[in-house]
Order: structure tokens, then sequence, then C-alpha cells
């Protein structure tokens, strides 16, 4: 391999959202080099850019202990009461420290030295700060901003993980296998020269989001497929709770709109749901009517399409809000209008759509994974804050907090060690490299989807899960063959790792008999 094709730095972070982000940030203050890896053109393209609804602080008449008892009850107790406790108590010191002081994010105010709390379902309190709704777009400019003004960061951009390099896995010196193993960086697909890059790092940080995009409906944007899931488990990371995939309760029914988000907000605003005939029905399951718990509100709306043989419910804001519309939505507003919704003066049709994954890399306090040398933070990671079942607008603080807190531990931890550069094989390449058939990629694609949002969706049965087990394995064994025949391609790559990460929920979940949270299984 070329010269050139090798790169060395002292921590890589893979992916940019709000933890990968405030990762970089934390570890480039520090005088660490860094490199940032997104296999998106833009550096802003993430989970987080899309996050409408705010980010957890602490309202008025608020306190950690409330909110720590708020996320419990969502994740129906199987929390990690460590991790809720360092959410809790870290939160708003941080998101006041980072986001409102350093990189001076406009929040919305309810005058010029009050910030505007808004209400989400399963807080007992007004605590979400936002910015109309597009709070996760400037977040995530800010962060990009403020990285671009250190030399000692390398972003880049269309470059794809492709798997973690490991001693002594991916080492040529056999007396490596006597050693613990550790993760030293990775392999990067470079998209446009079509070669795969040996990055050597004694810190690597995945940051690389969630999977929506395994399911056939989802708010997740397109390159959401679970990659950083994937890559530790072939590393031999431990992944777990990945059954409890939960699902938004109201994206955008339209043929068009490729799962645009409807906020959780909108229903702390007053917004109800009907059915297409303009019955209310959350009343007839939770106390708590719309503000219930997402995975209450999802089970709900299923149920009520399926006794109706509906494809979609509604979603009436024009009928209860006492807010100006425009103004508090409009991002929502200009979106559906453009769907020829006009949200102020008609209900919107809306549809359930997998959001987030609360399971994933096990880590510890300080985002430590049980590889060594592996961090894994934000939605890829699971610190056990969200249990079976996140709380609504936690996400984007468990990053925050997480992302600065792994990065505080490698900055005072830091142990250059690295193995020998010619001591680990570079890339194979397949002696005849195959040219891609889009086709083969489009079909494996809806084969995966299909398969999970139809067996291994909202509501699961044995059966259900047992046939997606037996497809995916099948199928899992045709795009191996195909993997690695084919040219290398971040399509190719990513079937890869979307087949894997199928196989770990639709896993999970057949190993799970008890219903709890977003797993809901019919026995």
């Amino acid at each position: 391999m070329s010269r050139e094709n090798k790169l060395t730095t002292d921590v890589l972070i893979i992916g940019c959202g709000i933890a990968g982000a405030s990762a970089a940030l934390e570890a480039a203050k520090s005088g660490l080099r860094v490199i940032v890896i997104t296999k998106n053109s833009k550096l802003e393209e993430s989970n987080t850019f899309y996050a409408q609804g705010g980010i957890v602080s602490l309202g008025k008449d608020d306190h950690p202990e409330l909110l720590k008892e708020d996320i419990l009850e969502a994740g129906d107790g199987i929390n990690n009461p460590e991790a809720v406790e360092i959410l809790a108590k870290e939160g708003k010191r941080t998101v006041d420290e980072v986001l409102i002081k350093e990189l001076a994010i406009p929040f919305a105010r309810s005058a010029p030295d009050s910030l505007d709390y808004a209400q989400e379902a399963g807080h007992s309190r007004r605590r979400i700060l936002h910015i109309g709704d597009t709070t996760g777009q400037t977040i995530e400019e800010r962060f990009i901003a403020a990285l671009k003004k250190f030399s000692n960061v390398t972003l880049l951009t269309r470059h794809t993980a492709v798997d973690l390099l490991t001693v002594p896995h991916h080492s040529r010196n056999p007396r490596s296998f006597y050693k613990e193993p550790r993760c030293t960086g990775a392999y990067v697909l470079d998209n446009q020269s079509k070669k795969v890059k040996t990055v050597f790092a004694p810190y690597t940080i995945l940051a690389s989001g969630g999977c929506g995009m395994v399911y056939l409906y989802t708010s997740n944007p397109r390159g959401a497929i679970g990659d950083g899931y994937a890559m530790a488990y072939r590393a031999g990371a431990r992944i777990v709770n990945m059954e409890y995939i939960q699902f938004h309760p109201t994206s955008l029914f339209h043929p068009d709109a490729e799962g645009f988000l409807i906020s959780e907000t909108v229903r702390g605003e007053g917004a109800r749901l009907k059915t297409k005939e303009g019955l209310t029905f959350m009343e007839n399951y939770s106390e708590k009517k719309e503000l219930a718990p997402r995975d209450e509100v999802t089970r709900a709306i299923y149920e009520e399409m399926t006794n109706s043989n509906s494809s979609y419910v509604y979603l009436d804001l024009a009928s209860y809000a006492k807010i100006d519309i425009k103004k508090r939505f409009p991002n929502i507003y200009k979106t559906c209008l453009r769907y020829g919704i006009d949200i102020t003066k008609e209900p919107i049709p809306v549809v359930p759509a997998a959001h987030y994954c609360c399971g994933g890399v096990l880590v510890d306090g300080w985002g430590k994974s049980s590889l060594k040398g592996l961090f894994a933070v934000g939605e890829v990671s699971c610190t056990g804050v969200h249990g079976a079942n996140r709380l609504a607008s936690t996400s984007l603080l468990e990053g925050l907090v997480w992302g600065k807190r792994g990065a505080k531990y490698i900055n005072s931890h830091f142990d250059p060690v690295m193995p020998n550069p010619s001591e680990i094989h570079d890339w194979y390449y397949p002696e005849k490299e195959e040219e891609i058939d889009p086709a083969l990629i489009n079909q494996d694609w809806l084969s995966i989807k299909s398969t999970m949002w139809n067996y291994a969706g909202i509501i699961r049965t044995k059966k259900r899960l047992e046939r997606a087990k037996a497809d995916l394995d099948y199928l899992r064994h045709r795009i191996e063959k195909f993997y690695k025949e084919a040219k290398m391609d971040d399509k190719v790559v990513g079937l890869k790792h979307g087949i894997q990460v199928a196989l770990l929920i639709t896993s999970a979940a057949l190993g799970n008999p008890n219903s709890l949270g977003a797993h809901y299984i019919k026995n």
C-alpha cells in the first residue's frame, strides 16, 4: 500500500453528529491530533442535523431527580442507574458550558433574559431547549464551524469506515496473539479514489449514529444503516439491547416525504391523534393520552391502523394549538405545505417509523467499550441511559455529554501505544474485481427492509422473528460472497453492514421473550 494510503493520528472519530463533534472539539482543545471521517459529502449530514424537537436541560421548576424519574419510567426501569445519574447531573452544565457559552447556540427565549422550554411526551416538566423546529441543524452547523478553526483537526468527507483495525486480528506478527486485543484505527474507503486507507490511531471513537434505514419506514437519514454496530461486533466488542428499537409515532405519511418527522413537541403543544373518522383514541390506551411514552403511542397508532385497515392516522394541531404554529414549527409547516397540507387548517396524516436504537456498543461512564482502544458515543453506543425505551430529546444530550466525557478520558489517560505499521496487513482487494450491479444491491436492501418491517418491527411474534432470522441468514451468505468479489464501493460496504445489523436486532429480539419498552412480542 502506498504511503499516502496510510494515515496516523492520535484520535480517529467515525461520524460527525453531536457526539462525534463534541468529542472532536474536546480532544482538539487539548492539542491531540484528530481525524474525523464521514461517508457523506457534507460534514453536517447526520441524525443530529435532522433533530427537530430540541435538547433536554432543566426547566424553571425542575430538578435532576425529576429528570431521572422520567428517564427511568420511560425506560421501563432497566436503565443503568449510574448512566442516568451522569446524564441528569452533568447534562445542564454541559449544555450551558458547550452549547450556550462556547458555541453561542441561539436557543428560543420567552423573554430577553429567559430561555423558552418546550414540553415533550414522557417529561413531567417543560425542559426542552429548542430553536423552532430545527434545533439539531443549528447545533450541528455551529460545531462544524468551531472544528474548522483547529489546525490539529482533519475533517474527511466521502470516507466510509469499512472495518475496525484490531490487533492481533490484522497483525502479521504471530507474537501479537499473546497480547490483549486492541483497536488501533480503521480501514477507511476513500469514495473518490475507491482505495482503502489504513488509519492508525491509539484511540478510535465510534460516533456513527443509528440504524433506522434497515427498516422500510424510518425517520432517519439515508446514511443511518448501523455501520458502527456491525464493525464493533465483528471486532469483538460487546453489543447489547439491540431488540429495543424505538419507533417514532408520527412521521409524515406521504409517498414523497421520505419519513419526514413530525416532532414530539407538536403533541407537547396540544396536538391530538385521531382516526380517519376524526375520533380521538389515545385516551383508550393511556392516562397520559398523547403525552404517553413513544412506545405506547406507537402501538396505539398501530392498533388503530390495524383495526380500521388504514395506512395512517391523523395528528390534529390546528384544532388545539394555542400558539403561532408557523412561528413555533416553521420547518414542519413549510415541509407539509410543500406536500399540500396546511397544518394551520387541517390535520396531518402520520404513520410510525423506525427512529432510534436504544442498544448498541456497551460502554461505561466514559464511553469506553469492552475492546481496548475503542470508545463509542451517541446512538451507536449503549450507556444504559435509555433502558428499554428512550425518553424524548435525551439523545442529543447523551451524545453531547458522552462525547465530551470520552475525549476528556482520552486526554487525561493518553498513551500513544501503536503497532508497527509494517506489521499490519494491507487491505485485501479481490483478484478480479467484479462490476457492481445496482439492481442486486437495491433488491437486497428491499429484502432486508421489508423483512425487518414485517417480522421484526413494532409488534413481533416468535414465528415472525424465526422467519426473519432464516431469511436474513440466507441473504447474508449471498451478500458476503458478493462483497468478497465486487469492487470496493460505499454501497457494497453499506450492504454488508446492513445485513449484519438486521441479524443483530432479530437475534436479540428472538432471545428476549418478554415484552418491555420498545420490544413488544406477542406470545
